[in-house]
C-alpha cells in the first residue's frame, strides 16, 4: 500500500505585532484602576508589580513604566535605565510637582501623573505618550522629558525652567517668568546620555495662563545637531 506524502509543515507567524506593555510599580487603587483603564483605551498592557520590580525590570522588556514619586521609586528607575532592554523605557512619574521630579531628572522621568488623579487628565496624558510608547512616531518627533533648563536672555537675565517636550528644532518649557514672544535666548540643559548642551534659539509662542512656552532653536547653531543625534539614537532604541 503506497503511503501519503508527509508534508512538513513550518510554523506560521503572524504579522501582528505585540501589544506594548506598562509597568505599574506599587501603585495602589483607586489611582491604579483609572491608569490601567487608560493605557487599555490604546492598546497598552499593564503589568501590576510590587516586591521585585527591580529585578523584572532588569529582565523583562517594557515600553512604559508608572512609579509613585518617592523613596522607593529611584531604585526602580535605575533599574529600567540601566537595563539593556529598557534604558529607552517611557518613564512616568506619579504625585509630585515638576519642580519635585527634578530629584529623578537624571533618570528622564518622561511625564508625571498629577494627583490628587483625575480620569480626563490621566487620557490626555497618555495619549499625548502614546504614539513614543508604542514606538508610532511621526518623522519630527517630540519626546517628552522633564529636565532642569538654564534659560539667558539677550539681556543676560538668567532663570530657571523645566523641561515639557524636546525636538530637534526646538523645545517647550515652564517657568514662574513672565516672558514675550521673539525674545532670543540661549537654553542649556541635560538629557540621560546627552551631556550638557547650550544652543541659542527665540521664543515662538507662551501660554500665560500655564507659564509655558516654545523656544525654536537657531538653524545657524550647530549645537543643535547633538541634539537631534540624541532624538534619533533615542528613537532607534
Amino acid at each position: 500500500m503506497e503511503r501519503a506524502p508527509v508534508i512538513s509543515a513550518s510554523p506560521i507567524t503572524s504579522g501582528k505585532k505585540s501589544p506594548a506593555r506598562a509597568a505599574l510599580v506599587d501603585l495602589k487603587d483607586p489611582v491604579r484602576n483609572v491608569i490601567v483603564d487608560c493605557f487599555r483605551q490604546f492598546g497598552v498592557e499593564t503589568v501590576i508589580m510590587s516586591a521585585g520590580a527591580e529585578d523584572r525590570l532588569r529582565r523583562e522588556k517594557f515600553e512604559a513604566c508608572v512609579v509613585r514619586l518617592g523613596p522607593t521609586a529611584e531604585p526602580v528607575m535605575e533599574a529600567a535605565r540601566t537595563s539593556a532592554s529598557n534604558s529607552r523605557i517611557v518613564l512616568y512619574g506619579l504625585g509630585g510637582t515638576a519642580q519635585e521630579a527634578m530629584r529623578f531628572s537624571k533618570y528622564g522621568i518622561n511625564a508625571i501623573f498629577r494627583e490628587p488623579l483625575e480620569r480626563p487628565a490621566a487620557i490626555k496624558l497618555v495619549r499625548a505618550t502614546q504614539m513614543l510608547v508604542q514606538h508610532e512616531l511621526r518623522r519630527y518627533v517630540r519626546i517628552p522629558v522633564i529636565t532642569e533648563v538654564a534659560v539667558v536672555l539677550a539681556d543676560n537675565r538668567r532663570l530657571t525652567a523645566t523641561s515639557v517636550e524636546v525636538s530637534s528644532g526646538g523645545m517647550s518649557m515652564r517657568s514662574a517668568e513672565d516672558l514675550s514672544n521673539g525674545q532670543a535666548v540661549e537654553v542649556s540643559f541635560a538629557l540621560l546620555t546627552l551631556p550638557r548642551v547650550w544652543v541659542r534659539g527665540a521664543i515662538v509662542w507662551r501660554n500665560a495662563p500655564g507659564k509655558t512656552f516654545g523656544v525654536r532653536f537657531d538653524n545657524t547653531d550647530d549645537r543643535r545637531l547633538r541634539i537631534k543625534d540624541w532624538i534619533e539614537a533615542y528613537l532607534e532604541n
